[in-house]
């Protein structure tokens, strides 16, 4: 069998209530549970969190902490930790975001919180990506150095609880994803990228691809692009947009 797709409802700063959060919840858990071959993983804002999947009871769907610190705890005024983040029933962890890097998130840091992640038993949903691509090919080693930043000391134990998103920040916003070559392509190169830090097991990695993806392009960015699934922001906040992604790629 086949293995599942993922998709990532990465809600940023969205929504303003936990009332429309709760409705929003709702409307992907719906969309879940009527997705035979697709796994959920929700990402609300962390205010939300706890409430939202002490209410669950299901299977279909888990929880994504959007950042986290990597210290257990400590004196960092307004920040959450990665631990927090599994205490309130998350999973997974995105690090990396493209909105954190600009932020003035490093590499270092996303190494930090690898491994913070990998020691609290949760899965690390490490994005990279180019800010904009040139015919020189300078885009692939933006990629490599952001991925041996990250992932510089671990382990082929660590690999294998790991997932990587390719997000090309020239396609945020646009009206279309990226070719799926292209995608297919860049998989490759990530893939060996891992495989020379941390072995053949870098050939087994999950890669999600994030980057102006709806229910017209997933199809075909799934089937030709090499990729388990998407990262999605936009699409999560419309319940009848993340309902037609769902069902475009469920089969």
């Amino acid at each position: 069998m086949a293995a599942k797709s993922i998709i990532v409802a990465n809600w940023k700063m969205n929504p303003p209530t936990f009332r429309d959060a709760k409705r929003l919840f709702e409307a992907s858990k719906k969309a879940a549970e009527s997705a035979k071959s697709v796994s959920v993983v929700v990402a609300p804002p962390a205010i939300f969190l706890r409430e939202l999947a002490a209410s669950y009871r299901g299977t279909k769907l888990a929880f994504a902490l959007q950042d986290g610190h990597f210290d257990h705890s400590g004196a960092h005024t307004g920040a959450i930790s990665i631990a927090q983040g599994k205490d309130a029933r998350a999973h997974f962890v995105i690090i990396g975001h493209a909105e954190r890097r600009e932020a003035g998130e490093t590499d270092e840091d996303a190494r930090k919180k690898v491994e913070a992640a990998l020691r609290e038993k949760m899965t690390p949903i490490l994005c990279v990506g180019e800010m904009k691509r040139t015919s020189g090919g300078e885009h692939f080693e933006a990629v490599r150095a952001q991925l041996r930043g990250a992932l510089f000391s671990a382990k082929a134990a660590d690999i294998k609880n790991l997932i990587v998103t390719y997000e090309p920040l020239w396609t945020i916003g646009a009206t279309t994803a990226m070719d799926p070559r292209q995608m297919h392509e860049m998989a490759i190169f990530i893939r060996k990228t891992i495989v020379d830090l941390a072995g053949d097991v870098g050939h087994t990695v999950r890669i999600l691809y994030g980057g102006s993806i709806d229910e017209h392009n997933a199809l075909a960015m799934l089937q030709g692009g090499d990729v388990r699934g998407f990262l999605v922001g936009r699409a999560s906040l419309d319940a009848a947009e993340f309902k037609a992604l769902l069902r475009s790629i469920d089969a």
